[in-house]
């Protein structure tokens, strides 16, 4: 049975739950923290709201090289060997500021065990140490090199699933992007980005109705914006204001409470008139970030299967 708030907006008792002690935390603003106090804050909150990492047979560091050094991977398997296949290419969120192997990693694990496939995911460098087009530089990097190396990844890759939540669910775009552009040694086969940020729009309504009370708020979203200092408009930033016509079948998923939500529906809508092959989901009466929040919001868990459910439909009929 979902609640409604004050403005009518439905919400679930276990996600209303979460908010009103994360509202009553008293935590502060995000802009008062240095980069590294806010990495920290991000890894712990993980650590207790998050679903414990599915024991696999293969969980291994991988090292990509990258033009500005090398790029750590981490490759997750339910299967010691496989034949010839698709692999998912994560990138993980946390607002180009925030996140790391570490912080995604249980949600990695499920995709790997759910999906049976092999996962590796990618720890481009952050901002501010690192502003943009850095993450984009390093995630475009890993994505060919993945392609074109077999021995170093004990699998054989013949497609390419970008995949990633909020600033990894823009990065999954943008390489995706840049793969159509200038083809890598293997396709892009489907892409998979969970709420991302796909527009530098001012106006759009979810970010009035949801930018307080709702976890991601304003300020957080100011602060990681100025960390990144994208260039307005560059559709390696924001890849809305890229071209579509040759985007793969695509799962894309936003959150009903979600600042960012109407970024992540536009992107839809203009993959919709382009032609695309979309799965579109939205999970009303939940947030920004629940596929990291499976154990605090156990709801969420059963979005994450329905997610992954869309993906293995593609997969198996294209």
């Amino acid at each position: 049975m979902a609640d409604e708030t004050a403005t009518g907006v439905t919400i679930r008792p276990d996600v209303k739950g979460f908010l009103d002690y994360l509202n009553a935390a008293g935590t502060p603003p995000m802009s008062t923290l240095t980069p590294a106090m806010a990495r920290q804050g991000f890894l712990m909150m993980s650590s207790v709201a998050e679903r414990a990492p599915l024991d696999l047979p293969v969980i291994r560091d991988l090292v990509a090289p990258g033009a500005a050094g090398d790029i750590a991977l981490r490759l997750y398997d339910s299967r010691d060997t496989r034949a010839p296949g698709p692999a998912v290419v994560f990138f993980h969120g946390g607002g180009f500021v925030i996140g790391d192997l570490a912080t995604h990693q249980a949600f990695c694990t499920e995709i790997a065990s759910a999906l049976d496939l092999p996962v590796i995911a990618v720890d481009y460098r952050l901002a501010p140490e690192h502003p943009f087009p850095a993450a984009p530089d390093d995630c475009e990097a890993a994505a060919r090199w993945i392609a074109t190396s077999p021995d170093a990844i004990g699998r054989t890759i013949t497609g390419l699933i970008p995949m990633g939540d909020s600033a990894g669910g823009n990065l999954a775009i943008v390489v995706t992007q840049a793969v159509g552009a200038r083809p890598a040694a293997v396709p892009v086969i489907l892409q998979v980005p969970l709420y991302p940020l796909t527009d530098d729009r001012p106006d759009h309504a979810s970010h009035r109705q949801f930018c307080e009370g709702f976890m991601l708020n304003a300020d957080s979203m100011a602060w990681f914006a100025r960390c990144y200092a994208a260039t307005p408009g560059d559709p390696r930033a924001y890849p809305l204001y890229n071209d579509h016509a040759h985007t793969p079948p695509t799962v894309l998923v936003t959150a009903g409470l979600d600042p960012i939500r109407d970024s992540g529906r536009v992107y839809g809508a203009e993959l919709v008139l382009a032609g695309v092959n979309v799965t579109f989901l939205e999970f009303a009466g939940t947030i920004h970030g629940f596929a990291q929040l499976r154990k605090a919001i156990p709801s969420t868990h059963d979005d994450c299967l329905t997610i992954f459910a869309a993906i293995r439909r593609h997969l198996e009929h294209g």
